[in-house]
Formats: structure tokens, C-alpha cells, sequence
């Protein structure tokens, strides 16, 4: 298919979806729900809630001590929180057969020259492993530009393809070289560009998973460095945090590439609050292929072991504030959950968070 060249634009124009270039537009195909039937209250599937009034949906893994998932957990072994007020679960329920929803982010700039093969393979046989019927996946690149390689199927076979044909791109500069050091010329609006991860997380967020139902998330293979974005690593988070979209990030990295530039490694701690505050977490892999495996099977098993959690909350004001979300399931327990959701404001149309 067409790549869709985007960062050549500005944000707004991309957003607003009414320019004559191609864009990351709304998928063709039908978004992923759920077609269970009908149950009572306190066992129904959140996915089939009608919108009447404001209500949370909290998706989250739960670890023991050792790392090891916690299955078999009911609504009277966790609690949950907003802003530290005591909540009342609505609904509670362990759910691996809801649609997921995936959105692959591949770092393709310069510093990933000597990783992206990895990436390919082990991103192919991910997808290959983890797709069912129901769910749907797309892939972007970002390097100075964001690429659109593949939007929305449910084909494997289509999305390994897409990914095996990205390319090292650092604008024109080669694969060796960074931007700005001697890696070319670089195209610039208004700012010099490198590597636009927290765009890429912008955009993805906003013109692809907030339009989805049900489960959703980002697996980000990347160094975690970002030069010259117009967004920020806050608002990257935020646009994530309204869509619902759990951040999985792959730190993946030719270190030799840094050490030969003199240049500190500093992606570690941006990918760690990506991951954090969406509910994700970030797997360090360095540039071990074994390792990059294990990593996707981790987050296999994850997305395949979750919870879903829903209550109404008790502050009913519609202020568009963020509100800070807390759950636990009991001592030497650990839970992976998002660190909280934006409510609506007055006048917007009805909308639970997190759909």
C-alpha cells in the first residue's frame, strides 16, 4: 500500500483531516466488539454497557512477588481508588477473549540501523502468535517522518510484509548517521527533526485508537530518544490516556551506535514513564535477539491475562480534570493499571473513559 507521509505537515493539519494529502485516516474496516449477549449487572461484559452515564474502564494485569501473573481474582479481591476516594466496582471480570486492538510503533531512525532486522522477525512472529479472528492491528514507522505501513487488518501475513519493507530513514544522511551530526540534511518546520516518538504516540492515539472499543495497545520498539517533536512526552501520554491505550515499550538499542558519538544514552527514562502512566510497562532488551523474544511473549501473556474493571465514579462532575486511579488486589501483589483518566466536560457528547 501508499506510505502515507505525515510529519511533513503540521499537527493541526493532520488532526483536522481536510487536507489534500493522505493521512492516518479512520480505518475501512469495522472496529472490534464484543457480541456476547446480555448479563446481569454484576457479571454482564463491560463491552456491553449502553452509555447512559459516566462509568470507568480499568484494564490491568496483576503479578505476585515473583513477576508471575495472578489469575482466578474477583471483585472482592481488589479495590479501587479515584483520587483517594474508595470506589464501588460496577462490574469485575478476568477477560482473554476480548478484541484487542494493537498499534505496532517501529523506530526507524538512524540508531536503529543494526536492531531493525530483530525487530522485524520477532515483531512478525508477535503478530502471527497473538492475532484472533476479532482482533485488528496497524503499523507505523517514525523516524524524521511518521509512516503509516499498515492500517487496520486482521492478517498477519499483511502486517509482517508491511514491516518487513521499513526502512532506515535519518533524511537523506544514510543509515549511519544522526541528523544534525552529520546525518544530512534534515527537513524542518519551525524545528529541527530527529526522531518523532512522541508524535508517532500522538498521532497513533488520536486517529487510530480512540475511534476502538475494548482492549488497546501500543508495543513501541524503540531507543526511546526523541528529537523534534511538536508534541510533548505529556501530551504523547495524555492523547494515550484518553484512548485507553495501554504503552508497551521495547528498549531496543545499538548502544555501540551511541558510544561511537560520545553521545549518553538517555531514552530509559522517557520509555519508563510512557509505559507507567498508561498502564504498560517497558521490557530492556538491548540489542539481544533472545531477549527481544521473551520480551513479546511477556506482553502475549499480559494482554492475555487481564482484567477488566468498571465502577461509576462517585465524583460526578464533568470538569474535563484528570482524575488519579489506584487499584489493589491484596498484599504482595503488584497491579499494572493505568495511572488514572480525564473526565468528560460538560457539554461533549456522553462518553465512558477509556473508550
Amino acid at each position: 500500500m501508499l506510505i502515507r507521509r505525515l510529519a511533513s505537515l503540521p499537527l493541526f493539519v493532520l488532526l483536522a483531516g481536510a487536507g489534500a494529502r493522505a493521512q492516518l485516516a479512520p480505518s475501512p474496516d469495522a472496529p472490534p466488539v464484543s457480541h456476547a449477549p446480555a448479563q446481569p449487572e454484576d457479571d454482564q461484559s463491560v463491552a456491553t454497557f449502553k452509555i447512559q452515564s459516566t462509568l470507568v474502564d480499568l484494564f490491568f494485569t496483576v503479578k505476585d512477588h515473583s513477576g508471575q501473573l495472578v489469575p482466578h481474582l474477583n471483585k472482592d479481591n481488589c479495590t479501587v481508588e479515584e483520587d483517594k476516594q474508595p470506589q464501588k466496582w460496577r462490574n469485575f471480570a478476568a477477560e482473554n477473549d476480548l478484541p484487542l486492538t494493537l498499534g505496532i510503533l517501529l523506530d526507524t531512525s538512524g540508531s536503529q540501523q543494526y536492531v531493525l532486522p530483530l525487530e522485524e522477525q520477532a515483531g512478525a512472529q508477535f503478530l502471527d502468535q497473538v492475532l484472533r479472528k476479532k482482533d485488528e492491528a496497524f503499523l507505523l514507522s517514525f523516524d524524521v517522518d511518521v509512516d503509516l505501513l499498515q492500517d487496520f487488518t486482521n492478517n498477519a501475513h499483511q502486517l509482517a510484509r508491511a514491516m518487513n519493507k521499513a526502512q532506515i530513514n535519518t533524511a537523506g544522511g544514510g543509515g549511519t548517521g544522526i541528523p544534525g551530526l552529520g546525518g544530512g540534511t534534515v527537513p524542518t518546520i519551525g524545528q529541527t527533526k530527529g526522531t518523532l516518538l512522541y508524535d508517532a504516540i500522538y498521532l497513533a492515539a488520536n486517529e487510530k485508537m480512540t475511534q476502538e472499543t475494548g482492549r488497546k495497545a501500543m508495543i513501541i520498539l524503540t531507543d526511546g530518544d526523541d528529537q523534534g517533536s511538536r508534541t510533548k512526552i505529556q501530551e504523547s501520554i495524555a492523547a494515550a490516556q484518553r484512548s485507553n491505550a495501554i504503552i508497551y515499550v521495547i528498549l531496543i538499542a545499538d548502544t555501540g551506535f551511541y558510544g561511537g558519538f560520545n553521545m549518553g544514552y538517555s531514552g530509559y527514562s522517557a520509555a519508563k514513564k510512557l509505559s507507567e502512566e498508561t498502564g504498560g510497562r517497558l521490557i530492556n532488551v538491548g540489542n539481544n535477539a533472545k531477549k527481544l523474544s521473551e520480551a513479546f511473549q511477556q506482553i502475549q501473556d499480559e494482554l492475555r491475562t487481564q482484567y477488566v474493571g468498571t465502577y461509576t465514579p462517585t465524583n460526578a462532575k464533568m470538569d474535563g480534570s484528570f482524575r488519579h486511579v489506584a487499584v489493589s488486589c491484596g498484599e504482595g501483589t503488584h497491579v499494572q493499571v493505568r495511572k488514572g483518566y480525564f473526565a468528560p466536560n460538560a457539554g461533549e457528547p456522553e462518553k465512558r473513559p477509556g473508550q
